[in-house]
């Protein structure tokens, strides 16, 4: 028993920070976005974090871990937002190739973390690694009481502050595209932009505002695997694939935010299920790594052959729209 509740355990924390790159993934492209620039963003908004709260308790004696969390979350909201924005300018306005402008974001991004990642453990006087463990606790905080009850407490009040917003986020996205006024415009944007466009629909404000919202919600996802997972360190490539599980999550969960949620944990399950598979090697431990990207493919290949129009991808989805063609 106690092996299943650790192994679940496990499997959410593994989950937690694919679940904010899909989620913020799903938003961008229900607008017809597709940003694969969420893997850089997310090392983007990880480091950027925390950098700010390297900075704050490196120039105070008594830092306040609720001062040092706030200061990460700001700074990761900029940094991720400002990926966002770059994306958003490039495909946009400017009318770049999405494939192209998405996977530069991500080399980036990945460059951006692993340089100042590198830079501020010099300064720290460590060798690859920055530790902040007065802020980490902040996000390591677990709900008191809640936590200690038997089975029921490790398995869903044991984690930090950032594990249930993200499950908080991924509802109201889920509400946000369904329920309300703005949500619909932003699908119909997705799904037809020159319709939208005669219908009175800003097409590019929509455009603009889902893909920023959607890659500051991505950046939590760094922050998270940084300040809670990791508790406060950050080491060069750390991050591993989870920003491309992000994205093969979206086509997992059929665009819905909902499905997400449960879909980070079967990610987050899959992704770790060889450790506690005794016997395998190197090369063993690498397939079964595959599993998450396998089941995406099967989801993907049978939920194709069935053509149900409400589990498909937005038509416009990766295409530029230009008002002048309309």
């Amino acid at each position: 028993m106690e092996l299943i509740i650790t192994f679940i355990q496990k499997a959410i924390g593994q989950g937690i920070a694919i679940l904010f790159g899909a989620t913020g993934e799903i938003a961008t492209e229900k607008s017809g976005n597709l940003n694969l620039g969420i893997p850089g963003i997310m090392y983007m908004g990880g480091i950027s974090g925390l950098m700010g709260s390297f900075f704050y308790e490196l120039g105070h004696q008594n830092p306040s871990p609720g001062v040092g969390a706030l200061i990460a979350v700001v700074c990761t909201l900029v940094a991720s937002a400002l990926g966002g924005l770059i994306y958003s300018v490039l495909t946009i306005t400017l009318r770049a190739n999405q494939n192209v402008v998405g996977l530069a974001l991500t080399t980036f991004g990945t460059g951006f973390g692993n340089f100042f990642g590198g830079s501020i453990s010099k300064l720290a006087g460590g060798v690859g690694q920055i530790s902040v463990m007065t802020t980490a606790s902040a996000f390591q905080k677990k709900l008191p009481g809640l936590s200690e009850l038997p089975v029921i407490g490790p398995v869903f009040f044991s984690y930090g502050f950032l594990t249930y917003l993200s499950i908080v986020l991924s509802v109201l996205m889920f509400l946000f595209l369904n329920r309300t006024r703005m949500g619909l415009n932003l699908r119909a944007v997705g799904e037809d932009p020159a319709t939208a466009d005669a219908a009175g629909i800003n097409v590019s404000a929509y455009k603009y505002a889902a893909t920023i919202s959607g890659a500051a919600i991505a950046g939590l996802g760094g922050l998270y695997f940084v300040m809670e997972y990791l508790g406060g360190t950050w080491t060069n490539n750390g991050f591993g694939d989870r920003g491309w599980l992000a994205i093969a999550l979206v086509i997992l969960a059929l665009w819905n935010p909902l499905s997400a949620v449960w879909g980070s944990i079967v990610f987050g399950g899959l992704y770790i299920i060889y450790i506690y598979i005794p016997g395998l090697n190197r090369a063993a431990q690498e397939l079964y790594k595959m599993l998450p990207y396998l089941v995406t493919i099967i989801v993907l290949v049978i939920t194709s052959k069935r053509n149900k129009e409400e589990k498909q991808p937005p038509a416009s989805l990766g295409s530029s729209y230009f008002r002048e063609e309309r």
